[in-house]
């Protein structure tokens, strides 16, 4: 299992995440979440775990719709999410090896699951979400890639604050080596304080990228019955991207009786 150098992004810089990306730009996809995993869940799920959570703009929108508990292994973003979503659980840990000792009526993972980077680390957070999740229950996974549909991209964003700060930044992923399951993202942060100072920051990531079958084969070696479905969002071409979409299957025990 890797061990990843700790990220200003997600640490020093958590505080600016409201500003980097913002609440309001969830509100189309966290509805198109909250279907899937209710046509995906019998009966329709109360209880969702999310497990890599960040400052929980998704949840925001999620929790008129379920009771949720949410996971980050950054006390930072959880904090920035705990000021936003005060009504819900957080639980500091990490997708890979959490254990909490109860099950949920679904589990949700959304693009924090690209720093899984090998079948390891994607089969042992494939196993978390299983051993949260009841028989029936619901996984909902969407990565922001898969290997067949993987272009190079880049993407900008943020917006200004009514305190006078501003935020923005520039995402560029390529994938440097077509024969392994990784790919490459810079950011690029530039921070304006409510003075006028503006100060940049930069860092890289390496991100996992895996063929659709063994998303499939791993969702379901994990213990689900899985489809991928398009995920139709207004801002994305149709096409692009998918979602995982997995039924927890009952143990054969219980499809004894």
């Amino acid at each position: 299992m890797t061990t990843e150098p700790p990220s200003v992004l997600y640490n020093e810089l958590a505080p600016w995440w409201p500003l980097l990306s913002p609440r309001e730009d969830y509100e189309e996809e966290a509805a198109i979440y909250a279907r899937a995993l209710k046509a995906a869940a019998t009966p329709e799920p109360i209880t969702v775990l999310e497990l890599g959570s960040g400052v929980g703009n998704n949840a925001s929108y999620l929790s008129s719709d379920f009771e949720l508990t949410l996971v980050d292994r950054s006390p930072a973003m959880l904090a920035v999410s705990r000021a936003l979503n005060p009504a819900c659980e957080h639980i500091e840990g990490d997708m890979r090896t959490l254990d909490i000792g109860r099950l949920f009526d679904a589990v949700f993972i959304h693009d924090a699951i690209i720093y899984m980077t090998t079948e390891e680390e994607l089969r042992a957070t494939l196993a978390t979400a299983a051993r949260h999740c009841r028989p029936d229950g619901a996984l909902l996974v969407i990565p922001d890639h898969v290997r067949e549909r993987f272009v190079t991209t880049s993407g900008h964003g943020g917006t200004d604050g009514a305190d006078g700060r501003g935020a923005r930044y520039l995402q560029w992923s390529w994938d440097a080596d077509p024969t392994d399951t990784r790919y490459e993202t810079a950011f690029t942060v530039m921070l304006r304080q409510a003075d006028g100072r503006v100060e940049s920051h930069h860092e890289r990531h390496t991100c996992g990228l895996f063929p659709r079958n063994t998303w499939l084969d791993l969702i379901t070696e994990a213990g689900f019955e899985v489809d991928a479905l398009p995920f139709e969002h207004s801002e994305i071409e149709d096409g692009v991207c998918e979602m995982f979409v997995g039924t927890r299957a009952k143990p054969a025990s219980l499809l004894r009786h």
